[in-house]
């Protein structure tokens, strides 16, 4: 399976081989892949699971956008950590366990920017969610980025 990804993402790299390297590009592919699926696993629980209602949970009250975050997150969780140690950062000679908590350190951090950029694009400026979701996850891919390439999974000397 390793071996058809990766032959299925070099296939598209010529095109983006002056302006990218090989990892960059498996990279962004790879990360490219676990958004789209983010936003569309996003946009089909807010809409068809969730019915753009809020769920009480007791005596907290969570609201739609934020719930369909919840069960997006937990999703592109396992995708985003099965591409990236297997697929981009294979070189990384950190333990399993190690890298798995770094990311989960970087995604733990991203959600909780997720959730704010959330809050703040549509309780405050009006956004629909699935747009406010879209561009949030933009802003964060950069971020993500640099952070698993120099902490989750990095190759130690």
């Amino acid at each position: 399976m390793r071996k058809a990804l990766l032959k299925l993402i070099d296939f598209f790299y010529p095109p983006f081989s002056t302006w990218l390297s090989l990892h960059t590009f498996r990279y962004i592919a790879s990360g490219s892949a676990t958004s789209a699926t983010g936003v569309i696993v996003y946009f089909l629980v807010y809409n068809l699971i969730l019915k753009q209602q809020d769920v009480q949970l007791g005596s907290l009250l969570v609201t739609a956008p934020i719930a369909a975050l919840a069960i997006e997150s937990l999703i592109t969780f396992t995708i985003g950590f099965t591409l990236n140690k297997y697929l981009v950062f294979t070189k990384s000679n950190l333990k399993g366990r190690v890298q798995l908590f770094r990311y989960g350190s970087v995604v733990l951090t991203n959600i909780l920017l997720n959730y704010a950029f959330l809050k703040v694009l549509i309780e405050a400026f009006g956004f629909y969610p699935t747009i406010a979701k879209f561009l949030t996850t933009v802003v964060l891919a950069l971020f993500s980025y640099f952070s698993q390439k120099h902490f989750s999974f990095k190759v130690k000397n």
